[in-house]
């Protein structure tokens, strides 16, 4: 990736390690693991905004 580029995408948490991955780096791969341990359970990162919705 190039230096001062956003990085964009979905970014995963390895559940193993805890190395944050990017879509980017899971496609560079024939099959769907951490490119640092080699463990294949991945999770979706949330996001740290808290969104409040108003009840009616």
């Amino acid at each position: 990736m190039e230096e001062g580029r956003p990085v964009t995408g979905i970014r995963y948490i390895c559940v193993g390690c805890g190395a944050e991955v990017t879509s980017e780096q899971l496609s560079l791969t024939p099959e769907i693991k951490c490119p640092f341990c080699g463990y294949r359970v991945l999770k979706k990162a949330r996001p740290q905004i808290v969104k409040r919705v108003k009840a009616v």
